[in-house]
């Protein structure tokens, strides 16, 4: 019915999860990248799948009134702002509703309608930003050719390093223009080659590009392909004299690899960081440092962390996954003492001077992974934790660090995450083990993308009334044997069912990609697990089985470890 490349005039009724517009015809949804709600367009379909297909934006012919000039005249190409056509407003309105979609399809919550009702969740309102543009500290920017052999920087057109030159981004700071500007024309005069992806050759790799909002300062710090950059002197000296210039830094990366930064870093004038603050703490960033790129967003996210944790001074912190120590050191001044993890060794250096420079005492930092440390700590060492705190990469936290938290049972639970999927998977494990969310607040750290920040507060559950039995263990008359007791307790223990639906919504969660049911049933098989008649057994059969990728079967087996199934 439908063909690549068919043209057919649509109307955007919906947006997906990567901000694609979603239309149908006859039944069929198609996704359009760059369409609005409400938008009536003319469309060619570039890619078809059974039940929906993929197509290019070619004419709006109806504009949808949430529709908006981009403020970029790179948008379309450049990808990096999914929705600056789509007016701000129904930007927060999207997020809110793809957090509360994921927490409801996800983790299975119910989430009320109003903000609140009784049996319900406190779902706050999205905080969005007064001004959504010209918000990030930092920013990256690939350097290399176009087919004519001139030097180009900008960014990566979306699936693709293609480079598209574009010096001024409107997410980023203004001064950033005036910097490359400086830096292309040093190397196109001293003759400064651009680094090639294909062959490796070529020495100047990106150019990255650190700002400080409250103290002024600023970073520049070139990744360049070898030990050295020629004529170095010359290019300080131009930078140098930008207001806030702080520190002029290069960074060695000689392996052919898409991982920006390397380890080594050279300083060829000025600091090796710079200074910044988030309300009343300090902090020192190298070029290595994570550090939140939207300060005005940052301030109002750990505001809401802290609100949460509710500290009175007596309590003991645990950050997970800590960074560079920013809500460490925000905890710590309400707290009795925090304890922060982070696996990136440098990361806790840079923690533990911030912590000094601040002059605050009441923290100690590991390094090591959240799930080795957390149980390891707990076990030897009996730590207790009033509060823990996490904020763990997109993938969300790892199931031994969550069965940590569990057995630590603190009072409280502050969940920081970037990617409210895996939020609402990690959620529903601790929810189903003794812990009721309470709060959930979205944070748009991210204007004109899809990517939205997520806080919740989880509560541990106390009983609702307490009874006073006197009973008498031991053997004899009227007496309670241990044993017993241990035996009718594994007997009537509930065992929780895992379906296939369970296993399938885990791995899209964590991985980006879904499994057949038949594959999930082949690794059942292979591992000697119990297996099920299902009504469509004998149907399956006739069809010539397929076998799962490797990649495909690993995540089954974590699935199925997860669940504890294995």
């Amino acid at each position: 019915m439908f063909q690549k490349n068919m043209e057919l005039e649509l109307l955007i009724e919906d947006l997906g999860v990567d901000g694609e517009g979603i239309g149908k015809a006859e039944g069929v949804a198609f996704f359009v990248k760059d369409a609005v709600v409400g938008d009536r367009a003319l469309v060619k379909i570039m890619k078809m799948k059974k039940r929906y297909g993929y197509a290019r934006l070619l004419k709006v012919l109806s504009p949808s009134p949430y529709r908006t000039k981009p403020l970029c005249d790179y948008y379309r190409q450049c990808g990096g702002c999914q929705l600056q056509v789509l007016e701000y407003t129904q930007q927060l309105q999207y997020k809110e509703r793809k957090v509360r979609n994921n927490l409801e399809r996800i983790g299975g919550f119910r989430i009320a309608e109003t903000e609140y009702d009784k049996q319900g969740i406190l779902f706050h309102p999205m905080i969005g930003m007064e001004e959504p543009f010209f918000y990030r500290n930092k920013a990256q920017f690939p350097v290399g050719t176009d087919k004519e052999g001139n030097i180009v920087t900008g960014f990566y057109a979306a699936r693709s390093h293609n480079i598209i030159p574009n010096r001024r981004c409107c997410l980023g700071a203004d001064l950033n223009e005036k910097i490359l500007d400086i830096v292309i024309s040093f190397m196109e005069r001293y003759h400064i080659s651009a680094y090639d992806e294909t062959s490796g050759a070529g020495l100047v790799r990106h150019v990255l590009i650190r700002y400080g909002f409250v103290t002024g300062e600023i970073m520049v710090c070139l990744v360049i392909n070898g030990r050295s950059l020629p004529m170095a002197e010359k290019l300080t000296s131009q930078l140098q004299k930008i207001p806030g210039m702080t520190s002029i830094l290069l960074n060695v990366n000689e392996k052919q690899t898409n991982v920006i930064l390397g380890s080594h870093v050279i300083n060829l004038w000025g600091q090796d960081y710079i200074t910044d603050y988030i309300g009343s703490v300090k902090y020192q960033i190298s070029p290595l440092s994570f550090y939140q790129v939207n300060p005005v967003q940052t301030k109002k996210l750990y505001e809401t962390v802290l609100a949460y944790a509710g500290l009175t001074g007596r309590e003991t912190v645990w950050d997970l996954y800590c960074g560079i120590g920013t809500i460490s050191l925000f905890l710590a001044q309400q707290s009795n003492c925090v304890y922060g993890v982070e696996i990136v060794a440098p990361a806790i250096e840079d923690a533990r001077n911030n912590a000094r420079i601040n002059g605050i005492e009441n923290v100690e930092f590991f390094v090591g992974k959240a799930e080795e440390v957390l149980p390891q700590w707990y076990e030897r060492e009996r730590i207790p934790a009033d509060v823990i705190v996490v904020d763990p990469p997109r993938k969300g936290c790892d199931i031994k660090c969550l069965e940590t938290i569990v057995n630590m049972q603190p009072e409280r639970v502050v969940y920081v995450s970037c990617d409210s999927a895996t939020l609402a998977r990690d959620l529903k494990y601790l929810c189903e083990r003794g812990y009721e969310l309470k709060e959930v607040q979205p944070v748009d750290m991210f204007p004109q993308t899809t990517h939205v920040e997520t806080v919740v507060m989880l509560s541990h559950k106390k009983p609702d009334s307490v009874i006073n039995i006197k009973v008498e263990f031991g053997e004899g008359e009227g007496k309670v044997p241990l044993d017993n007791i241990v035996k009718r307790a594994a007997a009537y223990k509930p065992k929780e069912r895992v379906t296939y639906k369970m296993i399938k919504e885990y791995i899209e969660a964590k991985y980006g990609f879904k499994v057949h049911t038949a594959y999930i049933a082949e690794v059942k098989r292979e591992l000697g697990l119990p297996m099920y008649d299902a009504p469509n057994a004998v149907e399956e059969l006739k069809q010539p089985r397929k076998h799962p990728t490797a990649e495909k079967v690993e995540a089954i087996k974590d699935a199925l470890k997860y669940f504890e199934k294995i």
